[in-house]
């Protein structure tokens, strides 16, 4: 292949290159005077193909000019990828600290949308039943009422909140991953679907738990109920939240996709629907962590598992309306 072509050919993927190393050098208040967004690349890959086409350009002895602005944009890449694994957990903190609550409220239409279907559901049974208390069994159906009757009974101590042993907690705390991972991943991927799944599984969720603590509510099984959910809620809840939202953002690509095509339109809305798919996958395996290994345990007093539940939804709240917000001004 003649030098020309072979410039031709991959002078594109060099530029791109040259331009997301220069973005890369730029402070964070730089960036943001300038209004510069990060150049779309696959780093990794566009790096290996780079290093192949240096090869080939020594091999075939192209000209030292060329030979040279390929050696020194492949060294710059490779102290960039070395920079890059050397601060990623600076990232990943950066990412949850100042990013995350950022894109949360960025896109707080869609969360308010999700709070407003998961939670209006919820709270709307929970009054519902307190009113009509057979409407549980619309919901659920009698065997899992009365096991879940079983399970909080105050009478029954023997089979809920016992001090069990550490490896049984390290089974439970597995169990609730599961759950809670099979919750919030149908809820997020039911955004293919038009929305449809996300709308029906928000809906149904809020429905189910709200059908669950109104009914137990309404027998009068308050204490061993709320004081086991106290301290988990904030995090499953706002998991699922958070999972509806994202579904959503998929929805948004497929329902309103502007002037782009669904498919453009879902890989952009995608990119940011993960991020936020992020934070609830962190929220449900600290919520499946406290459910183990705080709610169960007996020994500790309701008032406090009421209290520290208050404080972890303080934190959250507070977490997703106030961080980052000095950064992002």
């Amino acid at each position: 292949m003649k030098q020309s072509t072979f410039v031709q050919t991959n002078e594109a993927l060099w530029h791109q290159l040259e331009a997301w190393l220069d973005f890369q050098q730029l402070p964070a208040k730089e960036r943001a005077k300038r209004h510069t967004e990060e150049p779309q690349l696959d780093f990794p890959a566009d790096y290996r193909h780079l290093c192949h086409h240096l090869a080939l350009a020594q091999s075939r002895m192209y000209s030292p000019l060329l030979i040279e602005r390929l050696n020194q944009l492949v060294v710059r890449g490779h102290n960039q990828l070395y920079s890059s694994r050397m601060h990623f957990w600076y990232r990943t903190v950066d990412f949850f600290l100042r990013g995350l609550p950022q894109l949360v409220r960025q896109e707080s239409k869609l969360v308010y949308l999700a709070i407003a279907l998961f939670f209006g559901s919820l709270i709307s049974m929970i009054i519902a039943i307190q009113l009509q208390p057979e409407l549980v069994y619309s919901v659920i159906d009698g065997q899992q009422v009365a096991l879940m009757e079983e399970m909080y009974d105050p009478n029954n101590r023997s089979r809920f909140g016992r001090e069990r042993e550490a490896d049984s907690d390290m089974l439970m705390f597995g169990f609730y991953i599961r759950n809670n991972t099979g919750i919030g991943f149908q809820t997020f991927a039911g955004g293919l679907a038009f929305g449809l799944g996300t709308l029906f599984f928000l809906l149904y969720n809020g429905l189910v738990i709200g059908a669950i603590a109104g009914h137990l509510t309404e027998i009068g099984y308050i204490e061993t109920f709320w004081s086991f959910v106290a301290g988990h809620s904030a995090f499953e809840l706002t998991a699922i939240v958070l999972s509806g939202a994202a579904g959503l953002k998929l929805a948004e690509a497929l329902v309103l996709p502007g002037r782009k095509s669904r498919r453009l339109a879902l890989l952009d809305n995608s990119r940011i629907a993960i991020q936020i798919v992020y934070a609830a996958a962190l929220l449900f395996f600290m919520a499946a962590f406290v459910e183990a290994f705080w709610s169960s345990q007996a020994i500790i007093p309701p008032l406090v598992k009421y209290l520290v539940g208050m404080g972890l939804w303080i934190l959250v709240i507070l977490y997703f309306l106030r961080v980052g917000r000095e950064q992002q001004a």
